[in-house]
């Protein structure tokens, strides 16, 4: 087996035009894969920022607000008193999100997001680079997050001023946050009380309602009783997902997604595809001749299924290191580049190489088993 390996891998590196053809159709289909499915993954993650920054065990909204988060549905304040109230909750208390407009230093408005605190404990509250977490109960007090989107607020610095609304803000505070927002607006943190001060709202000014459970089996339960007076309890899991789900589904960047992977496979399939049949067509007298030497015809299939793997395999590695390094230049030169390579991007544009090897190596099997040697010798 071993000898009729290596004579396939060198019939394949032979003919140097057919096999380089067939590298390039498959790194070009597995760059493309992989560039779309990891642009998706970072916009799916960037949309669920906020529910990953605060970091809340469960969330309680209305139940028309689990599109995205800044889509929230406020809530009337009796809901939080009744969350407090159900067995197993350890403690439940509100947040505010919204955006806003703010008036920077030099006389220019730029669009923000606002999150608003519990005064109480600070639930959510961010890890701090520069200032006191303290300071956010100081008059006017905001911490701004220090990630893609600073520049857009003047990169400022603790003590730097602003207008809200016609009320003053100060930065008494610089953070940093695990994941930034999808929206490309800058993010800043205050107190639940000054962020429906400040903010125009409707009567009613609950975004959320963030729960901790007294342990996870009370989670079930949690969620009944929520959704016995009206409103949705989700795990941060679960809110993540939901947020997945709408833009998968319900929006553009899902189908659009789906599109270009599509054409990226069908590409890579017929590119691939017609190479490796010429190749097998060009090469039908080696095939003709091992089949007289006594060669059967499981073993030709090996040497084909081999060679479609090989070249599968290497122009796997080629389009995923080749996507990586694409990607890392780009998040160096453009920081709200919001790509991101996943196990489950990798796993996809495997098994679709797969599919194309395996494509391409049927059309070959079919062809080699059924030529006769009697043809290629009379020919």
């Amino acid at each position: 087996m071993k000898e009729i390996l290596f004579l396939a891998y060198r019939l394949l590196i032979s003919d140097r035009g057919k096999y380089t053809a067939l590298l390039v159709g498959t790194t070009f289909s597995v760059f493309l894969i992989v560039q779309m499915t990891s642009s998706f993954a970072g916009i799916l993650t960037k949309a669920s920022a906020t529910v990953i920054n605060v970091g809340a065990s469960v969330w309680v909204m209305d139940p028309a607000a689990t599109n995205t988060v800044l889509s929230s549905i406020p809530m009337p304040d009796y809901v939080l008193d009744a969350v407090r109230s159900i067995n197993g909750v350890k403690y439940a208390v509100p947040l505010y999100s919204g955006a806003a407009l703010v008036k920077l230093h030099d006389g220019t408005y730029q669009p923000v997001t606002v999150i608003g605190l519990d005064d109480a404990s600070l639930v959510g509250r961010p890890e701090l680079l520069q200032g006191n977490i303290d300071d956010i109960f100081a008059e006017n007090g905001f911490i701004v997050v220090k990630d893609e989107e600073f520049s857009k607020f003047e990169n400022p610095t603790v003590g730097t001023a602003f207008e809200l609304n016609d009320h003053r803000g100060v930065v008494v505070g610089i953070a940093k946050v695990p994941t930034g927002a999808l929206y490309g607006n800058p993010t800043l943190y205050t107190t639940y009380n000054r962020a429906i001060q400040y903010i125009p709202s409707m009567r009613f000014t609950l975004s959320y309602i963030l729960v901790e459970p007294k342990s996870a089996s009370d989670i079930p339960y949690i969620k009944d009783q929520v959704a016995r007076i009206g409103y949705l309890a989700l795990t941060n899991r679960e809110f993540r997902n939901g947020i997945s789900d709408f833009l998968k589904y319900k929006t553009s960047i899902g189908t659009n997604t789906l599109l270009m992977m599509v054409i990226s496979f069908i590409v890579g399939l017929s590119i691939c595809g017609q190479t490796f049949y010429t190749f097998i067509i060009e090469n039908l007298e080696h095939f003709g001749a091992l089949k007289a030497m006594g060669a059967k015809g499981r073993e030709l299939v090996y040497v084909i299924l081999f060679q479609a793997g090989f070249t599968a395999l290497i122009g796997y590695g080629l389009g995923v290191g080749l996507s990586t390094v694409l990607i890392t230049a780009a998040k160096l030169r453009l920081p709200e580049y919001s790509s991101r390579v996943t196990y489950t991007n990798l796993g996809l544009a495997f098994v679709l190489v797969l599919i194309i090897a395996s494509a391409s190596g049927y059309a070959g099997v079919r062809r080699v088993l059924r030529i006769e040697p009697f043809d290629i010798f009379r020919g």
